[in-house]
């Protein structure tokens, strides 16, 4: 393909994409393939000749799209929604095209120095403290196991990375009962082992970890010989949006002499809107603090903003300084490879800056605004139904509903039922041992309209079954 070709395709790509976007609520939200549909129509060994773009298109119309679940569609109120606004899309077409690889301030520095200011604008508009940097990692799964990182090297004298884990104290990590399960696989892939992760009971509305039961766990441990080494706090947890008690945590991580991190992954966008800022109240005290602008601000996934109250606590964690990654420079430069598990690194702040730029941050808070207010008016009026219950009472756009007295099997009935319907995309979680209907909103261009369709959804199909 000539470069004259691809501006050619490349427009038609762009055309089919907006026509896409124009569609969505014409599409189900959910994919309704069977497993192995998709599969069955590719061919079982690679091409010997070329094919034309032409004909790779319209096998993609035919074979990919219908097994595709619109993460952009309105209607899309399951998981938390992994957005793409359009100014982040031409962003990643751009960055896509010039294909640099940001792991050194030398191998682009305007990679580098547009990461810095980039994550310097999220954190004046989130209101966190002049002390925190920020780094762009993929995802708040990186920032968490980095974090984690973090906490057994401080825990270990730094000692970890260069003797290993046989031999050493065990260290334990506290979290609440909450958490998502990314936390656990950071306890793995660091080698402290899942025994080693304290979880603590909820309680209250917020299912927020208990204090008091914090510090009976890290006293309990330190008698009984461990070292305990972080703590790991939520603010918006994925199940039904448990939020912490910020203050008490970093309280009794500052008196433990512990490493604190706070993911925030989901919820964290609202905070751009200052009065939602009461639900993570004492953020300023933890030593980390991740949210994905990919979830909610209308960022292309992968974009998870890291902020580090101590960078070189970071570092000294991860850096590793071969020759042929030295960058000799005169003047203060920051290689970001330092500060993340991977070598590599995407330009991800570029679609950062066309989003900010382009939105502004008052047209981003709307958008928050409208989506919690859309999805609390939606909880309290299917609340009003006779035979529905609101299980837990909306966090920002999160909430959880059941049909009253239903089982657990009657519930997952209902979801599939929803879901196979394709108006609307939902999903279960567990609340207090109990199978509930989770309901989450924050689709960039999401409208009221859409909020109606889950009424009329939900309660046709539940009182049809």
């Amino acid at each position: 393909m000539s470069w004259d070709d691809f501006a050619d395709h490349a427009k038609a790509a762009a055309d089919w994409g907006a026509d896409y976007h124009r569609t969505l609520r014409d599409r189900p939200v959910r994919a309704q393939t069977a497993p192995g549909d998709i599969a069955a129509q590719l061919d079982a060994t690679p091409p010997e000749d070329g094919t034309g773009l032409a004909d790779i298109m319209a096998d993609f119309e035919t074979i990919v799209m219908p097994g595709i679940t619109h993460w952009q569609h309105p209607r899309f109120f399951a998981y938390f929604n992994s957005n793409a606004a359009p100014a982040s899309v031409l962003a990643e077409f751009l960055a896509s095209i010039i294909a640099p690889q940001c792991m050194l301030w030398q191998t682009s520095p305007a990679a580098t120095e547009m990461e810095t200011r980039m994550m310097d604008w999220l954190r004046q508009g989130l209101g966190l403290d002049p002390a925190f940097q920020g780094v762009i990692q993929d995802s708040a799964s990186s920032a968490t196991l980095a974090a984690v990182l973090t906490m057994r090297e401080r825990a270990l004298d730094w000692a970890g990375n260069t003797r290993g884990l046989s031999g050493q104290p065990t260290l334990r990590i506290y979290c609440s009962d909450q958490v998502h399960s990314s936390i656990d696989r950071a306890i793995w892939v660091a080698g402290i082992g899942q025994d080693n992760l304290v979880k603590i009971a909820t309680t209250g509305d917020l299912r927020a970890m208990d204090p008091a039961a914090l510090q009976d766990a890290i006293t309990q441990d330190r008698a009984a010989g461990y070292v305990p080494a972080g703590i790991i706090a939520a603010t918006g947890a994925t199940g039904m949006g448990a939020c912490d008690d910020l203050q008490a945590v970093a309280s009794i991580a500052a008196r433990e002499n512990l490493c604190s991190h706070l993911d925030a992954a989901w919820a964290g966008t609202a905070m751009i809107c200052p009065e939602f800022r009461p639900l993570w109240e004492g953020a300023d005290q933890f030593d980390s603090i991740v949210f994905n602008p990919h979830k909610w601000l209308g960022a292309q996934f992968d974009c998870a903003a890291h902020f580090l109250r101590d960078p070189d606590l970071l570092r000294q964690t991860l850096a590793i300084r071969p020759e042929y990654l030295k960058t000799h420079a005169q003047g203060d430069i920051t290689d970001y490879s330092e500060w993340s598990i991977p070598l590599g690194r995407r330009f991800r702040a570029l679609k950062l800056w066309f989003l900010m730029r382009h939105y502004g941050m008052e047209g981003l808070r709307t958008r928050i605004r409208n989506h919690v207010a859309w999805s609390q008016a939606l909880c309290h009026r299917l609340g009003a139904e006779d035979d529905f219950d609101i299980v837990t009472e909306p966090i920002l756009s999160l909430w959880t509903f059941k049909v009253a007295g239903a089982s657990d099997d009657a519930t997952q009935r209902l979801v599939d039922a929803i879901n196979d319907d394709g108006r609307i995309y939902l999903t279960q979680t567990l609340v207090d041992g109990q199978k509930v209907i989770r309901f989450t909103a924050g689709q960039f261009d999401c409208e009221e309209r859409d909020f109606d369709t889950a009424f009329d959804t939900i309660t046709e199909i539940a009182r049809a079954l």
